[in-house]
């Protein structure tokens, strides 16, 4: 066998196969003994066929195809080990099959052309001396003042009001019917567009636009008509943007009676004994949320940098392989959020989950070679005794350790610990500006984006599972099931009153 190499783009490798005459000659006749054995031909016992009732019965030309086929992936195989290629998935046949069962002859040589995917080849032309800019993000001790006043609104008490007419923030106990206007004839009802003894607070975002408003300085038991529209981007097609009047009776009204912020009240909303330690506990909160935030933006920067200063050609194999992963994940949160995938994740789903995970995969694929390569080039390495380290704090945690894959978890754990190891050094050989939180963020996406981030301060971490995962991906499956959901008669019927009026 005769191999040729060829450094081809895409990381891949390109492989010219001469395969001498006995070779070809050996695999068909070895095709040819392996048909007779299994054939089931009438008139003949089982492994006793003539060969040439074999190839009589099956032709020539199957018989060559599957001798190929064997001989192509056994002789790949052999060149793959024998030139020390370091391929990554399987390879692609440059040469069409077809007209290599055409030319194949068993006892003459034979010449083919196949492609692999090799580990991307990575320069960093930079990666010391650097500048990078990332935000410093800073505590803002308004936020232990808003988490205080929602635990108050959850524990309010609702008092009935009979001296007043209604404002914002009260409670309202109303009947509503809801009719679509037309140019000619009577208003009709529609399908969930009617409640009755429906409890609504009175804050704008509640319904449609108007609903929640035209509430405001009704008093109890009256009955006022609001002329609306559903909005042009309502989920619903046949009430998006169409004329409605829903008529409405104010049957009660009530007020929320705060709690007073005191002792009592820390002891009731968390473990704390006195108000004073669970403030602490909230700005000690957050300002570690706030120096991680900027620790977060300090890395996201050099990797940034990082990957502006990569050369690496990403082989698709490589890409795939990452998709499939991000996909994974982003089924498994679906999945964790109660979605029944089976159902949903249709093939179209699928496909286009994979169409939006690409960027992100090889934004990942990217990051990881650049940081792959400044340790091989610094020669930076982990202790076994950090590992371990880390993987007892985080069993430590954990009930029933009997259901880790330990070598999975040894594997994470290395990732991490390595990566944070590798920005530190960069952060130690590079100058990082810092500026204030939204310097950077200069389009409205980034602010939605670090609207979402202040509010998920509130919430618990996420695992690190969920947090690789693509936000927009899953964001996007949502919408689609949820549009599904609603064109879907079934489901539209289980819905609630709340849901078909807002």
């Amino acid at each position: 066998m005769k191999v040729t190499q060829e450094i081809l783009p895409d990381s891949q490798v390109g492989l010219e196969i001469e395969i001498g005459p006995d070779v070809t000659q050996k695999t068909y006749d070895q095709t040819v003994r392996k048909f007779m054995r299994t054939a089931r031909i009438p008139g003949f016992r089982k492994g006793k066929v003539p060969p040439q009732v074999v190839i009589q019965r099956f032709g020539r030309t199957q018989l060559k195809a599957a001798a190929l086929e064997e001989l192509v992936q056994n002789t790949i195989d052999q060149a793959i080990e024998r030139e020390k290629i370091d391929a990554i998935g399987n390879y692609q046949l440059k040469s069409s099959f077809e007209k290599l069962v055409e030319s194949y002859e068993p006892g003459q040589i034979l010449t083919f052309s196949a492609t692999v995917d090799v580990p991307p080849r990575v320069t960093l032309t930079a990666y010391k001396e650097l500048t990078v800019q990332a935000e410093e993000v800073k505590s803002d001790p308004a936020k232990v003042e808003n988490v205080l006043a929602d635990y108050q609104q959850n524990l309010a008490t609702l008092v009935p009001v009979e001296d007043r007419a209604a404002q914002s923030g009260d409670i309202a106990v109303v009947d509503f019917v809801g009719k679509l206007t037309k140019d000619e004839g009577e208003p009709e009802e529609f399908p969930g567009g009617s409640a009755e003894d429906f409890q609504i607070e009175i804050e704008p975002g509640r319904f449609i636009e108007g609903f929640v408003e035209g509430l405001v300085g009704m008093e109890p038991d009256t009955v006022k008509e609001l002329s609306l529209s559903f909005p042009e981007s309502y989920p619903q097609e046949d009430l998006a943007g169409k004329p409605v009047v829903f008529t409405i009776t104010l049957k009660e009204l009530k007020e929320k009676e705060l709690p007073d912020l005191d002792d009592d009240f820390a002891q009731e909303v968390s473990e704390f004994e006195t108000l004073e330690e669970l403030r602490a506990s909230l700005e000690k909160r957050y300002t570690e949320e706030a120096e991680n935030q900027t620790k977060v933006n300090r890395d996201t920067a050099l990797l940034d940098a990082l990957v502006e200063n990569l050369e690496a050609e990403l082989p698709v194999t490589l890409v795939q392989r990452e998709v499939d992963h991000l996909v994974t994940q982003t089924a498994m949160q679906l999945g964790n959020q109660g979605l029944d995938i089976k159902k949903f994740l249709t093939k179209e789903i699928v496909e286009n989950m994979r169409e939006r995970a690409k960027p992100d995969a090889i934004a990942r694929l990217q990051r990881t070679l650049a940081l792959g390569e400044v340790a091989k080039q610094e020669s930076i390495e982990l202790e076994a005794e950090a590992i371990e380290s880390r993987k007892a704090e985080i069993l430590a945690d954990i009930e029933d350790v009997q259901d880790i894959d330990m070598d999975r978890l040894n594997e994470i754990v290395r990732e991490d610990l390595l990566k944070d190891k590798i920005l530190d050094w960069l952060a130690g050989q590079n100058t990082v500006e810092y500026v204030p939180e939204g310097t950077l963020s200069v389009d409205e996406s980034d602010e939605a984006d670090a609207t979402d981030a202040s509010d998920a301060a509130v919430e618990p971490a996420a695992d690190d599972a969920q947090s690789d995962l693509s936000q927009a991906t899953v964001d996007a499956v949502a919408e689609t099931v949820e549009s599904e959901a609603i064109a879907s008669p079934d489901s539209a019927a289980s819905e609630s009153d709340e849901a078909e009026a807002d």
